[in-house]
């Protein structure tokens, strides 16, 4: 079965996408389940997994609402102020929803890179792993070394990396070695795993399966199938692209591999890493 692991559904009436400016006006809309399900199901995707677009509890229970009533969402990862001393209080409640899988905290957004390491947020971290939760990366390349350190202070933490940490593309086919050795120091920690996401809107204009090869090819190399997940971040991936064009690149890039690691891609490692319900997937 085939599943999305990183898409988004927001409703801009609710007024806390702050991020939403002139320069994302093509996506600037109510986005839902109405406007995915044809997509994924040409897709033949079963369902996925909804990942938070702001910063408030409050999206994060509307997207709760939203899974309560829509079948196709596996599981919501959503935000809490890692930083505040009440956060535990609110991920215990949080946790108490079996959709529920985590939290997002916007890294890229935040001017401090080291951010994360702080003992409050760290001590909080702890906490989401002992309820049993995970923590999507939100991440650029300057914060490699600093989810290196996470790892080795919360080894008990499960962690992916969206976005593949968000790549830069050269004209060359030569990739960042800041980017190329953080990824490879990332994958030595059985904790972390990785989703091969938000690589269009990364590369821009010109994308294709070859201009992408050599990212994926080292996130596959470093993590294997195993710890790889496939996920469309749509509708972000508009600006760029559409859901069948990424969808179709993704399937080329991983022709080459076995029927096991396919499925492990599009489906099994998200389904292992966020703890989905097999009932409910399957």
């Amino acid at each position: 079965m085939k599943i999305d692991a990183h898409q988004h559904y927001w409703q801009i009436s609710r007024g806390d996408y702050a991020w939403m400016d002139d320069s994302v006006a093509p996506i600037r809309r109510d986005h839902g389940p109405a406007d995915l399900d044809p997509l994924r199901r040409a897709a033949g995707i079963a369902g996925s997994v909804v990942i938070q677009a702001a910063d408030s509890i409050a999206e994060t229970r509307y997207l709760l609402d939203l899974a309560a009533v829509t079948s196709s969402i596996l599981g919501v990862v959503g935000w809490v102020d890692l930083a505040a001393a009440d956060a535990g209080r609110h991920l215990v409640a949080l946790s108490q929803n079996p959709l529920f899988k985590g939290v997002r905290p916007m890294l890229q957004d935040i001017e401090w890179t080291e951010w994360v390491l702080q003992k409050q947020v760290l001590d909080n971290l702890a906490h989401l792993a002992d309820l049993g939760l995970r923590m999507d990366a939100l991440i650029t390349p300057r914060h490699l070394p600093v989810i290196d350190e996470l790892a080795r202070q919360l080894p008990q933490l499960p962690i992916v990396i969206d976005h593949c940490a968000k790549p830069a593309f050269p004209k060359t086919r030569k990739m960042q070695a800041d980017w190329l050795a953080g990824i490879s120091s990332l994958a030595g920690h059985d904790s972390i795993m990785c989703k091969l996401s938000g690589l269009i809107t990364e590369h821009g204009p010109g994308w294709n399966a070859d201009t992408l090869r050599p990212a994926y090819r080292h996130v596959l190399d470093c993590f294997g199938a195993q710890r790889l997940m496939w996920g469309s971040d749509w509708p972000v991936l508009n600006l760029q692209g559409n859901y069948a064009s990424w969808h179709d690149c993704a399937e080329q890039l991983t022709a080459g591999l076995n029927e096991d690691d396919r499925a492990a891609i599009f489906g099994g490692t998200a389904a292992q890493f966020y703890g989905l319900d097999p009932v409910t997937t399957g």
